[in-house]
C-alpha cells in the first residue's frame, strides 16, 4: 500500500514542479504558446508509441467525447502557462485549486447535484485560504495574470467534471493518448497565429519540451494508473493535494519568490479543506 501511495504522491509532486520550470524557459525567451504546444504534442507521440506498443485497444473508436475532455485540459495548461507570465508561480497555483469548488458548481448547473453543507463549508475555507495564500494582490500584481490563472481553473474544473463521466470503459493509455491528442490540438488552434512562427521551434526549446512533458503529461498518468487503482480515489485524491505546497516550495527554493507565514497558513487551510472533501466523499 505505501509502495502505490508514494507513486501518486510522486505524480502530483511532478504537477507540482512545472510552473517553476516554466518560468525559467521564459527567461530563455520562449513563450507561453510554443511551450504549452511542445509539451502536449511531445506527450501525445510519447503516450501514442507506448499505445502502440502495449495497448490492448487499438485505433481511435469512440475517442471524439475524450478528445474534447483534452481541449480542457490543453486550455488549463496554456491558460496556466500564460498566468505565470504575470504574476508568482506560487500564486498561480493557488488560483489554480480553486478549481474545487468551481467543479462543485459545475456539477450543480450541469447536473443538478445541488451542493450539500458541507461542500458550501469546504468552498468557504478554500476561499478564506486563498486570500491569505494570495498574500498582498492589492499592489502591483497583475489583473491579466489574475484572469488567466482563474481560467485556467475554470477549464481544470471542467475536464475533472467530465474526465469523471466519459470514457469510463476505455483503457488508460489510450485515453491518455486521445486526451493529449486534444490537448496538442486546442493548443494548437488558439495559438496558431504564433506557432507557425519558424523560431518558436529550434533545438533549445526541445529540452523544455522533453522535461515539462516528462513531469506533465507522461510520468503523472502511469503512476496514477498504477497507484490511484490500489489506493482508490478518495485517498487518492487527499494525497494529489501535494502539488500545491510542492509548487509554493519549488518557486521558492528556484525562483527565490516570497513566501511569508499567513501565506502558508492560507495554503494549510487550503489543504485542509480539499481533505475534508475527499474524507467527507469517501464516508458518503
Amino acid at each position: 500500500m505505501t509502495r502505490y501511495i508514494f507513486m501518486v504522491f510522486a505524480g502530483a509532486c511532478s504537477f507540482g514542479i512545472l510552473s517553476t520550470f516554466v518560468k525559467l524557459a521564459y527567461r530563455e525567451g520562449y513563450s507561453a504558446a510554443g511551450i504549452s504546444f511542445s509539451q502536449a504534442f511531445t506527450g501525445f507521440l510519447v503516450l501514442f508509441v507506448l499505445q502502440l506498443l502495449f495497448s490492448r485497444e487499438k485505433g481511435f473508436k469512440g475517442a471524439l467525447p475524450v478528445l474534447l475532455t483534452g481541449v480542457a485540459i490543453g486550455l488549463t495548461t496554456f491558460f496556466y502557462y500564460v498566468s505565470v507570465v504575470y504574476i508568482p508561480a506560487s500564486l498561480a497555483i493557488v488560483l489554480l485549486m480553486q478549481c474545487t469548488w468551481m467543479g462543485i458548481l459545475l456539477d450543480w448547473v450541469l447536473f443538478k447535484k445541488r451542493p450539500g453543507w458541507i461542500q458550501s463549508f469546504v468552498t468557504l475555507l478554500i476561499l478564506v485560504g486563498t486570500v491569505l495564500a494570495s498574500g498582498d494582490i492589492t499592489g502591483n500584481v497583475s489583473l491579466k495574470g489574475l484572469r488567466y490563472a482563474l481560467l485556467s481553473a475554470f477549464c481544470y474544473a471542467g475536464f475533472i467534471v467530465a474526465n469523471s463521466r466519459i470514457g469510463q470503459q476505455m483503457e488508460t493509455l489510450k485515453k491518455s493518448t486521445i486526451i493529449m491528442m486534444g490537448s496538442a490540438l486546442s493548443i494548437f488552434i488558439v495559438n496558431a497565429h504564433q506557432l507557425v512562427v519558424v523560431e518558436h521551434f529550434d533545438w533549445g526549446i526541445l529540452k523544455w519540451a522533453l522535461f515539462l512533458s516528462l513531469f506533465g503529461t507522461i510520468i503523472p498518468p502511469v503512476l496514477f494508473a498504477k497507484g490511484i487503482p490500489k489506493i482508490g480515489a478518495g485517498i487518492s485524491a487527499i494525497v494529489m493535494t501535494a502539488e500545491l505546497p510542492v509548487a509554493v516550495i519549488c518557486s521558492h527554493i528556484v525562483l527565490q519568490e516570497p513566501v511569508g507565514w499567513v501565506q502558508w497558513v492560507g495554503v494549510m487551510i487550503m489543504l485542509l479543506a480539499i481533505v475534508l472533501l475527499h474524507v467527507w466523499k469517501e464516508k458518503a
